[in-house]
């Protein structure tokens, strides 16, 4: 199965969607974001198919979309215009290995608010989402 609803919503929380292929990845993130933050995991997808069908089947209004840009089906780049039209509320993270400027830029112009480098960025991306939560507050 592609897609997994995590937990319901809770009223005052960051509501979270995961787009990631790595289910270790995919895991020990869900974990640590729910740890440090006042957010909720309300779903996760592996590939872009699935996380369409999330995003466009679940009522679920989300404040944070994480999308990983390199999935085993589908892509994160071609994900990010339609997340953006499917959660237009929602901030969009892109979290991903190859966050060089290049494909900063191009995330941008895609539709993500944010790009964080998985392998060295992840404070940053705590920051950044404590930072959305005090505004959410």
């Amino acid at each position: 199965m592609s897609t997994v609803p995590v937990t319901a919503p809770t009223p005052g929380t960051l509501n979270c969607f995961l787009v990631e292929d790595s289910p270790l990845i995919r895991e020990n993130l869900v974990a640590t974001l729910q740890e440090m933050l006042d957010l909720d995991v309300v779903g996760t997808a592996e590939d872009e198919a699935g996380a369409l069908r999330w995003l466009h089947d679940e009522a679920v209004p989300c404040d944070i979309l994480i999308i990983d840009l390199f999935l085993k089906r589908g892509s994160g780049m071609s994900l990010l215009p339609k997340a953006r039209l499917l959660q237009p509320e929602a901030k969009v993270i892109v979290l991903t290995n190859y966050a060089t400027a290049d494909m900063r830029q191009r995330c941008e112009g895609l539709g993500a608010d944010k790009v964080f480098d998985k392998s060295s960025e992840l404070d940053e991306l705590i920051a950044y989402c404590l930072e959305l939560a005090s505004s959410k507050a």
